[in-house]
């Protein structure tokens, strides 16, 4: 067994505190760090109640932060959001209020610019299969089916 560093209740609170303080932070990433601390179920509880009271910890200011980041950093649509969303743990009531976010207009006008960047890029001399392959990447970002193909059918003339 390899030489494991422990840590007091204080000093992984300490830790806790500044891993939370880096950038916005979900529960299950918060115990997943707590757990690779190798720290026992009351300790942790403890630490993760600080944190809550302390505002160290808040889903929802981490759900909004999160679909904010995703979709204008990384261009992702709802789908792609709620399921990384609910992959983390997140409630649904978080989930609807970050994705009040994303503002409508420039939700469209996103994904119609990364659908006119992709088509530029896919070269493929068959129609068919270069409408297919923005489909998939497209849905593959995130994006619903029927604003995909509203964007398909502007965008091909």
């Amino acid at each position: 067994m390899k030489n494991e560093k422990t840590y007091t209740v204080a000093e992984a609170t300490k830790l806790m505190e500044n891993f939370c303080a880096y950038q916005e932070r979900c529960h299950k990433e918060v115990g997943q760090k707590l757990y690779d601390l190798h720290m026992i179920p009351e300790a942790k509880e403890k630490i993760l109640l600080h944190l809550l009271q302390h505002n160290f910890l808040n889903e929802e200011r981490f759900s909004k932060a999160f679909a904010r980041g995703k979709f204008s950093i990384k261009n992702w649509g709802r789908i792609k959001i709620i399921n990384e969303l609910k992959f983390r743990n997140v409630s649904s009531y978080n989930i609807k209020t970050a994705l009040k976010e994303i503002d409508e207009t420039d939700y469209l006008n996103t994904i119609q610019k990364v659908a006119e960047k992709k088509w530029a890029l896919i070269k493929e001399p068959n129609a068919f299969k270069k409408r297919s392959k923005l489909v998939g990447y497209l849905s593959s970002k995130g994006y619903e089916s029927e604003i995909i193909y509203e964007v398909m059918n502007g965008l091909i003339k």
